[in-house]
């Protein structure tokens, strides 16, 4: 592997790689390991280069945006990490938006609707980059007083531009991308979004601010601020008829704490860091949530985060 990682390093910028580089701050769980080979992107062009790279070297890779959804093991990540931040975007006359996979949606947001242009609005305040939103099809169910429509990314979304898991570059539409609930078929193929283009639609801007305000207020009060509880979002997967979080707190498990994780005070689907947590902390409650849930309902939860790299062994 070393030789292989030399290789790889002679195909790479020096001036963004880094070695033995640790991935907690990289995450908004702010937990994980080194990786072994870390290096940054700031163009389309320049992630498809060092996936690439990587693919024809055989060394693993994993590409990174914000880092929400996952835990990163404590030993780390064996390979290339790539951070995507790749971000550039145009906006069309039409309503389109061509915009790089590392670019941020809560930079993006305002973006558009300073324009005029409404659709992605809904989405402010989900921790989440370009690429992110298509691989989970982003979704958000509007708040009070109605909550019934769930609005998802897929609704807006238009085309992506792909480097395939065959080596091909090449532009894909909402048939293809197979999205579902929380899934699309970057779940199942090893493609890599470069960059998307969304269609949006004429909006009142000061309505679309309104829009705003109510879904960070929503969430404000019934998500732990990551600033001071860091978290990977929700743990395990929906249930249909009754969340995930609904069953781990009638279990009497909200706020219950295991080494540095605990189960949230305020959301019991989110586990949080209290400063020290390691991810062996977090794989053991996420079992005791779901020994606890299984025991008294006869179901067992099934995870939503993503496990990456190494973990310790128990």
């Amino acid at each position: 592997m070393i030789d292989a990682y030399a290789k790889l390093a002679r195909e790479l910028d020096e001036s963004q790689l880094r070695r033995d580089e640790p991935l907690a701050p990289y995450t908004t769980f702010r937990i994980g390991g080194p990786a072994d080979l870390f290096y940054s992107t700031t163009s389309a062009d320049d992630l498809a280069l060092a996936v690439t790279a990587a693919r024809r070297e055989n060394v693993p890779y994993f590409v990174l945006g914000l880092g929400a959804n996952i835990l990163v093991g404590d030993k780390g990540f064996r390979g290339l990490v790539i951070r995507n931040h790749a971000s550039h975007f145009t906006f069309y006359d039409d309503g389109r938006v061509w915009v790089e996979s590392g670019a941020v949606m809560g930079e993006l947001i305002p973006e558009a609707v300073e324009r005029g242009w409404s659709g992605i609005e809904h989405y402010v305040g989900i921790p989440s980059t370009v690429g992110g939103a298509v691989w989970q099809n982003l979704h958000f169910l509007e708040p009070e007083p109605d909550r019934k429509q769930t609005m998802f990314i897929a609704d807006v979304f238009s085309s992506c531009d792909l480097l395939t898991e065959e080596g091909e570059r090449k532009t894909v539409g909402s048939d293809y991308m197979q999205f579902g609930y929380d899934t699309s078929i970057l779940h199942s193929r090893r493609d890599i979004a470069l960059a998307v283009t969304f269609q949006l639609m004429k909006g009142n801007t000061a309505a679309m601010h309104k829009v705003m305000q109510e879904n960070l207020s929503w969430r404000g009060a019934r998500h732990p601020w990551l600033q001071f509880h860091p978290s990977a979002g929700s743990i395990f997967q929906k249930i249909e008829g009754m969340g995930a979080g609904r069953l781990v707190d009638q279990c009497g498990l909200k706020g219950f704490r295991h080494g540095g994780a605990q189960i949230s005070h305020i959301h019991a689907n989110i586990m949080v860091n209290l400063g020290n947590a390691t991810a062996r902390d977090v794989r053991e409650l996420i079992t005791i949530a779901q020994d606890a849930v299984e025991k008294k309902f006869g179901v067992r939860l099934q995870t939503e985060i993503g496990f990456i790299g190494e973990f310790s062994s128990s």
